[in-house]
């Protein structure tokens, strides 16, 4: 008897362990593995498919979301998202060598790119303010060699303090963008750009200009950057590796952007605008 219950105790175990691996596995494996194209799954499948890639979209819209102003909406990075991982299923195939989630990925941070420059989040008006300070800030560090006071700024372009603050936030939510498009560009598999030459050969000649740039940059200034868009650690977590305070890490920043930006003007005006 003693024999017999045993035996059933580990068939009851046996069928709970596959049932368990048999819930675990879904109908993406077979979109992963190539066993099934995106169009040979029954329409049940594929919202199944897509409400288990749908995290992904909200971690990777709440991430971009963090650089940018309030005034633009969640919904719509995750609107624009949800159509780049559509046109990412449907086009996946696993000859191009790479795992799904990288493709779909690059294709839903690329989508909601593109969305945010449909959008013109940052308007002409914010452009020239931008300009003014940027023009202020060179003049400032060049005759007293250090960066200027807000009160100086206010001296040099006549703006309040308000004005300059929402400036200069503006600068920094826009070069972090143009970075976060180079980076992808840089990190992208090359399967992944087929069919977009134009934009692969335009990215990776901004990406170079960019990397010629970043030896105006001190070693600190480098190492946050490297740290954030790199190692995608936020701003707490890279105030722990270099041993200051989350305020230092967050100046250093946007120092180091600020003089990207002044460089880039400097050497080539408005051609690199992403």
């Amino acid at each position: 008897m003693a024999i017999s219950n045993s035996s059933g105790k580990n068939s009851s175990s046996g069928s709970r362990e596959a049932e368990s691996r048999s819930e675990s596995a879904g109908p993406w494996d077979d979109l992963e593995s190539g066993v099934r194209t995106w169009e040979a799954f029954s329409h049940a499948d594929q919202e199944r498919i897509v409400r288990h890639y749908a995290p992904k979209i909200r971690f990777l819209a709440l991430r971009l979301k963090a650089k940018l102003p309030r005034s633009v909406e969640l919904t719509e990075l995750m609107s624009a998202g949800t159509l780049g991982l559509m046109e990412a299923l449907g086009k996946f195939r696993p000859q191009l060598g790479i795992r799904f989630d990288t493709y779909a990925e690059n294709r839903i941070r690329g989508a909601m790119l593109d969305e945010l420059r449909r959008l013109d989040w940052f308007p002409r008006s914010l452009r020239q303010r931008v300009r003014q300070l940027d023009e202020a800030v060179w003049r400032i560090e060049h005759e007293k060699g250090r960066p200027p006071t807000e009160e100086e700024l206010q001296a040099h372009t006549g703006m309040t303090v308000k004005d300059i603050r929402v400036g200069l936030e503006a600068l920094q939510n826009q070069l972090c963008l143009s970075l976060d498009t180079i980076q992808d560009s840089m990190t992208a598999e090359p399967a992944a750009m087929e069919g977009e030459p134009f934009r692969d050969t335009a990215l990776a000649e901004l990406a170079e200009r960019v990397a010629t740039l970043m030896d105006t940059l001190t070693p600190r200034e480098k190492l946050v950057l490297s740290l954030y868009y790199s190692d995608e650690l936020n701003m707490r977590e890279a105030a722990e590796v270099m041993g200051v305070t989350e305020g230092r890490v967050s100046q250093l920043h946007s120092q180091a952007l600020a003089r990207l930006r002044r460089e880039f003007l400097r050497q080539y005006g408005d051609a690199g605008n992403v």
